[in-house]
């Protein structure tokens, strides 16, 4: 078991599942930084309630590794032990997905496989548009294609007649935050096992 998990946060958008993660015990997790790509974010207003540093990287005029450089740099700099995407909006180059294969996970707003490469609303309306009746959010580790690595965590809901996108992404996002504080619970306790493509979570 790791005395305290140092975590860097990587996000694009307004964070809504961020609270639930910078609320767990400080005495186990340390959120070193949310780095985001976007200058107005509403990440950074919600790292900043919580004492959490923000940094924006801007992304403009360099190329994809160039910009990747530049966040394993910082990652490694600060020691690292864990990287969480949520919300991230980028894909990542195959140097900073291998680097930390393993110690990067990202949260999906659907069952993956299903309903892989899509974002934020796109993903709920496609999840509605299909007719299938249950949805829900996973916990995966990052690899250099997207939403295609080692699922550690899912949970589902069921779709209603009346859901839109905007009531199924609210039910999806509470899912998701259950999900990440469970699956920093796992890490901080040694019980994930990568065996290839699948994870196996130790007793």
């Amino acid at each position: 078991m790791k005395a305290k998990l140092r975590i860097a946060v990587l996000a694009s958008t307004s964070g809504s599942d961020l609270p639930a993660v910078f609320s767990m015990d400080r005495e186990h997790y340390e959120f070193v930084f949310l780095l985001t790509n976007k200058a107005d974010c509403g990440a950074r207003e919600k790292a900043r309630q919580f004492g959490v540093s923000d940094i924006f990287l801007d992304p403009k005029g360099l190329t994809r590794e160039a910009y990747d450089t530049q966040i394993l740099e910082l990652l490694e700099k600060e020691q690292i032990d864990l990287v969480l995407l949520i919300g991230w909006m980028r894909l990542l180059s195959p140097e900073l997905v291998q680097a930390y294969f393993g110690r990067m996970l990202n949260v999906h707003p659907s069952l993956l496989p299903a309903f892989a490469g899509g974002m934020d609303l796109d993903v709920h309306a496609e999840v509605l548009a299909s007719g299938v009746k249950e949805t829900g959010a996973t916990v995966h580790f990052v690899t250099e294609e997207a939403d295609a690595g080692p699922i550690l965590l899912q949970e589902s809901c069921s779709i209603m007649p009346e859901d839109t996108p905007e009531t199924l992404k609210a039910k999806v996002q509470k899912i998701e935050q259950g999900l990440l504080q469970k699956a920093l619970e796992l890490f901080h306790l040694e019980k994930i096992e990568l065996r290839g493509n699948s994870v196996k979570i130790l007793p």
